[in-house]
């Protein structure tokens, strides 16, 4: 297989870098680790005091209208917890790459689909195997709509 670069072209996990800073990440990772909504001075205190208040909140606020976090009052503040997992993140990046690649043309989408199953294959049999019979699973569960 010959490999090259395009130029322009992002992998999906740099998608996600690109969409959300470094910050953001951080701020994700540390609601998704826990249950209970945060408050800014919570998020404060778990970098160490590294980081201004005025920074999270600012942060914050970005993340929350990207509609990526969601947030109550409580009091005179507000409390944050993630709207989606870092599943539901992935997946969406992934959807969208998907999108992007198959077009609108279904004709187009035929070189992408046997690129992909030729990935598949290289990387494990097993996993064309299983890429066939979620693909039988999907058409069983069409016929029966």
């Amino acid at each position: 297989m010959v490999e090259f670069v395009l130029r322009g072209f992002r992998r999906p996990g740099a998608m996600v870098e690109s969409a959300l800073g470094h910050l953001e990440r951080e701020i994700l990772n540390r609601l998704w680790a826990d249950s209970e909504p945060l408050s800014v001075r919570a998020l404060e205190a778990s970098f160490g005091g590294s980081l201004a208040y005025t920074t999270l909140m600012t942060t914050l606020d970005r993340l929350h209208r990207k509609g990526l976090v969601e947030r109550q009052r409580a009091g005179r503040a507000f409390l944050y917890r993630a709207r989606v997992s870092s599943e539901e993140l992935a997946s969406g990046v992934a959807t969208d790459l998907i999108d992007a690649m198959l077009g609108a043309d279904p004709a187009a989408a035929r070189p992408v689909m046997s690129t992909f199953v030729d990935a598949v294959e290289q990387r494990d049999s097993a996993l064309l195997d299983e890429l066939a019979k979620l693909i039988r699973e999907k058409q069983k569960a069409g016929r029966k709509r």
